[in-house]
């Protein structure tokens, strides 16, 4: 009983301090810090605890019973499908569109487009895990559509989430292919457009639409709503907007 009780008086207290968990797709690791930054401005008392990482890996953790209040996803397939399960609370809705691009800090040419990963001195190629990451099924419709992908499969390097992804292509691949939002946090801003990065066409790939969902545990939670409310506000949108993403008005 003892256990029960204190067990109790912890929810409590989590519950009355106002914090709320959100599970964020890891192509939003610098535009969440500026949100979560502007949010607190009109909610001083709510603590925002954000994790990242590939949004088909959150879908199978929430699934099993992952305590998050709101997930925001790099796509729509996965906040749906916990919808459809009944995880998730409220309907799905596309907050930002991402972009892809492709990168390389070796010196390569970009300007031939997909074109370049052809090239003999390419040996390496990063994309996220395509069965997780949207960006990385992107990578991989993009290389189809232009015929490349059965030359390119021998070379493809797979990172756990776009973040990783973003290490790889910096550190390890000749070409790396990640968000575009990606350079526009301090952390990557010294990477030049059209030299060492170029978004890729987005006729090659379906619209990367990125949803959110307030997920069943929060269903009663005012503090969840509030910051759910925030992502789909005029404020976030200008913020998004800030960070390459395509917003609608």
């Amino acid at each position: 009983m003892l256990k029960v009780f204190l067990a109790s008086v912890v929810l409590s207290a989590s519950l009355w301090a106002g914090d709320i968990r959100v599970a964020v797709a890891a192509n939003l690791a610098d535009v969440i810090e500026v949100l979560k930054v502007e949010f607190a401005k009109s909610n001083p008392s709510i603590k925002v605890d954000t994790v990242l990482g590939a949004s088909g890996k959150f879908t199978a953790q929430i699934k099993s019973g992952a305590p998050f209040d709101v997930f925001i996803s790099a796509d729509m397939q996965f906040p749906e499908a916990l919808y459809k399960e009944n995880i998730a609370v409220t309907k799905p809705v596309v907050y930002a569109s991402g972009a892809l691009a492709m990168m390389s800090v070796r010196g390569l040419d970009l300007g031939k487009g997909l074109g370049v990963v052809a090239d003999k001195k390419v040996e390496k190629i990063a994309l996220a895990n395509p069965k997780t990451a949207p960006y990385g099924a992107a990578t991989v419709e993009a290389l189809k559509q232009k015929g490349l992908y059965e030359m390119a499969e021998s070379k493809l390097v797979y990172g756990e989430s776009i973040s990783h992804t973003v290490s790889f292509a910096i550190t390890a691949a000749d070409i790396g292919f990640v968000n575009a939002s990606a350079f526009y946090g301090e952390k990557m801003k010294q990477y030049v457009e059209g030299k060492d990065w170029v978004k890729v066409d987005p006729s090659l790939y379906a619209p990367i639409n990125q949803g959110i969902v307030l997920l069943k545990q929060a269903q009663n939670n005012a503090e969840a709503k509030a910051f759910y409310d925030f992502v789909l506000s005029g404020k976030a949108k200008q913020i998004f907007k800030n960070y390459g993403y395509l917003v609608n008005e």
